[in-house]
């Protein structure tokens, strides 16, 4: 549906972006992300026809941006960060003066802004002008004029930027429901927003792609261990030797391990020792070769007559791989960058 190849928009003070290079799948949800000035909006204006690229090739649908804008621009629905609203004008007349632009058929006008309204929960609005709209409705209004001609590609800039909290699960429903039927590239600064409607991740850092993956495989991309934290019921030494026994598992560490003196008051006696045996232990284990071990913990611990109170994979979290992916020196993030490209070739 979207292709990017190898674009760069270059200025005199060497800011910018540089060999921006990915593509999208037709009902992908994309998550755009990167710190400010990373040049996220930058590439979504390049994507969107707003920008001409310094070299490169964008493609919408087969369709060149360079050579075809107006076939490539009728497959794109554009919301940028400040809607493009006018606030002197009703909902409605609103829709049909972008129906017009975007040539939408005269006979369909009436159809499409009846339904673009409907989707967006804007019933009952037709008539209000927009300056007294709230927040919510202006983007909910910003995302109506983006679907209204049928765009393949949907490409939202912080679509939930100062909404209020019940407005923010709204608009990312709405998102949700939108790409059932649409690719959507979204950028936001809300990283739970990505867990909670992309289904992929690209981050963009300095100019240049640092990571494009799935959400659930992020840990491995990263180079992450496989660990799992447990509480375990049972006399501590003993559960820590049948889990050091297996192969499988490369460390174990006690959390919240008692302090010594606590640890030689507690073998003192037969009664403290009992109270140890009885109790439960929190263990964080580690795989050998990052394989998933928690099938072969359960069947060791059961077997051993070790009951499991709770066990958790421990993975990075998005905002770790973030933070981590963006804040390394610029030519260490070059260099990853590099690497990515030659890795993708």
């Amino acid at each position: 549906m979207l292709e990017v190849k190898q674009v760069s928009k270059l200025y005199e003070n060497d800011r910018g972006v540089h060999n921006i290079d990915f593509s999208m799948q037709r009902g992908e949800i994309v998550g755009f992300l990167g710190p400010n000035g990373a040049g996220k909006t930058t590439t979504m204006r390049m994507i969107t026809g707003y920008l001409n690229p310094t070299h490169g090739q964008i493609l919408i649908d087969g369709h060149s941006m360079a050579d075809n804008p107006k076939k490539a621009r009728r497959k794109i629905g554009y919301l940028p960060e400040t809607p493009p609203l006018y606030p002197e004008m009703t909902v409605q007349s609103y829709l049909r003066f972008i129906a017009n632009l975007r040539d939408v058929p005269a006979r369909e006008q009436k159809l499409r802004v009846g339904e673009a309204i409907d989707k967006l929960g804007l019933q009952g609005r037709e008539k209000q002008i927009i300056r007294s709209l709230s927040k919510g409705y202006k983007q909910r209004l910003g995302l109506a004029q983006a679907i209204l001609h049928k765009p393949d590609l949907l490409v939202l800039d912080e679509p939930t930027s100062g909404l209020d909290p019940k407005q923010i699960i709204e608009i990312r429903q709405l998102i949700h429901e939108l790409g059932e039927n649409h690719t959507v590239l979204l950028s936001t600064h809300i990283l739970p927003e990505i867990n909670a409607i992309c289904n992929r991740v690209l981050i963009i850092n300095q100019g240049r792609v640092v990571l494009d993956e799935r959400p659930e495989h992020l840990g491995r991309t990263m180079g992450e261990t496989f660990e799992v934290s447990l509480e375990v019921k049972g006399p501590r030494e003993r559960i820590i030797t049948e889990l050091s026994s297996l192969e499988t598992v490369a460390a174990v560490k006690e959390l919240d391990a008692p302090a010594a003196a606590d640890a030689v008051e507690a073998s003192a006696g037969d009664a403290a020792s009992d109270e140890k045996d009885t109790g439960s232990v929190k263990l964080l284990v580690t795989s050998a070769d990052r394989s998933d071990i928690r099938e072969d913990l359960f069947f060791r611990l059961a077997g051993a007559g070790y009951p499991i109170l709770e066990m958790k994979r421990e993975s990075l979290s998005l905002e770790e791989i973030f933070l981590k992916l963006t804040t390394d020196e610029p030519g260490e993030v070059g260099a990853a960058a590099q690497e990515e490209g030659d890795t993708d070739a």
